[in-house]
């Protein structure tokens, strides 16, 4: 692979990059100051071209590679460089393992932190991804259909792609044809699929006006793509059900749950069992109560409920209505209080905490920094992280750590493949 090197366009130099950042993005010396460049690694010699400052350092593109590093290998899709699906596919898979499994230690030690037992990564392979968010624009009589460049609003349109279940990838095609029959030229969409447990449940949204043919137009594509549900946001608004085939379901623990329309849930089948399996097995055989915190629509709530008494807090109301929902089928809502919360603004206290046995926290990318700080001052013994972000944990463990806790255990879980994002359960003991 090598690039021709383009005129122009800001301060050009050759380097060698010596190391991976946290994003996956090669890292090499500027001046004294770390270079990020994407699509590059390590034992990559590079012509870069500087486009700006990032991080207490510069960020590049690469102009032309000029020597490739021993670790480099072809990427298996055609999509990979312009799409800002992956970063990392053009990595060796043993490679790749490596500096993925070293991004938790990493950054606990930036904290100055250590688990006490850090366990294997594990990891879920290509082709199991449950859970895609696509984005459309009609283009004269095209359409594109796919994945942003990275840090763009260019969109880069894709056949399929390897890391979605196959009933998505086959949706692909067919929505294609669908979106391009329904949306004017310049006209924009946001798709959000699930391949749940009874069929595929499709979110579109769009500022595009629904008639009475584009209804029809849906509900008829729902019917031949066999979808279970079909929603229609019209630009951010509450989803509205169009068709609705049979109840998209998922089982957490042995309850059923209906998740909202585009509703956030792990991203994996195979992943969601890992997390919760380690969650579990955190929980001691004595707890009797806990507290699930950032419960989404109950993926920790209902396995903890199986033996005990839970109390499940989380800020966005549709996903709450789900999880309380499936709670009044399960067993009329006797072993789980659900409340509708914003734990940034409104963290569950350390009195409210008083006299629990374990607490369950999964914060989105950005952490739980207020949560953490309210947990720190309580006197539960057993607190269970769940974390997307190596970067935002950290954070929140030091906090969690300078309160008293010790970080016992912490398993690295990778359910993002050939990117950056690492999944990780960890447990704090009093």
């Amino acid at each position: 692979m090598r690039r021709r090197a383009r005129q122009g366009g800001g301060r050009q130099m050759e380097v060698v990059v010596e190391s991976l950042g946290a994003k996956g993005d090669g890292l090499a010396d500027c001046d004294g100051r770390p270079l990020f460049v994407p699509m590059t690694l390590p034992g990559d010699r590079v012509l870069v071209r500087i486009t700006g400052e990032r991080s207490g350092g510069y960020k590049g593109e690469a102009v032309e590679l000029q020597a490739e590093g021993p670790a480099r290998v072809e990427p298996p899709c055609p999509h990979f460089g312009p799409c800002g699906g992956c970063a990392l596919q053009h990595f060796d898979d043993a490679a790749y393992a490596a500096w993925k499994a070293d991004l938790l230690p990493q950054a606990l030690a930036r904290r100055g932190l250590e688990a006490e037992r850090l366990n294997p990564m594990e990891r879920v392979p290509p082709g199991r991804r449950r859970r895609v968010v696509l984005s459309a624009q009609r283009q004269g009589q095209t359409l594109l259909l796919g994945y942003h460049e990275r840090e763009s609003h260019r969109l880069v349109d894709i056949g399929d792609c390897l890391l979605l279940t196959p009933g998505l990838t086959a949706l692909i095609g067919p929505l294609r044809e669908l979106l391009v029959a329904l949306l004017e030229p310049r006209e924009e969409a946001r798709i959000t699929a699930l391949d749940s447990e009874t069929g595929l449940d499709l979110l579109i949204d769009s500022r595009h006006r629904l008639g009475l043919e584009d209804r029809q137009r849906l509900a008829d594509f729902a019917v031949s793509a066999d979808l279970a549900r079909l929603s229609w946001s019209g630009g951010g608004e509450d989803p509205e059900p169009v068709a609705l085939r049979r109840d998209p379901v998922l089982t957490f623990g042995s309850t059923v749950v209906v998740p909202p329309p585009g509703g956030f849930v792990q991203p994996s089948t195979e992943g969601q069992r890992a997390l919760v399996e380690r969650v579990l097995a955190a929980v001691p055989e004595t707890a009797e109560t806990a507290a699930d915190l950032f419960a989404g629509c109950g993926t920790f709530t209902f396995p903890l409920a199986e033996r005990l008494q839970v109390y499940a807090a989380e800020g966005v109301e549709p996903a709450v209505a789900a999880l309380s929902a499936a709670a009044r089928r399960r067993d009329g809502g006797r072993r789980i209080t659900a409340e509708v919360r914003d734990l940034a603004r409104f963290p569950v206290q350390a009195d409210e905490l008083s006299g629990g046995d374990v607490v369950v926290f999964d914060p989105p990318r950005t952490g739980a920094r207020e949560q953490a700080r309210a947990l720190a001052e309580s006197e539960v013994p057993v607190i269970v992280a769940v974390s997307c972000n190596p970067t935002t944990f950290a954070r929140d463990a030091r906090t969690l750590v300078d309160g008293g806790y010790r970080l016992t255990e912490a398993t690295p879980i990778d359910q993002f493949p050939w990117s950056g994002h690492l999944e990780l359960v960890a447990v704090f003991a009093r």
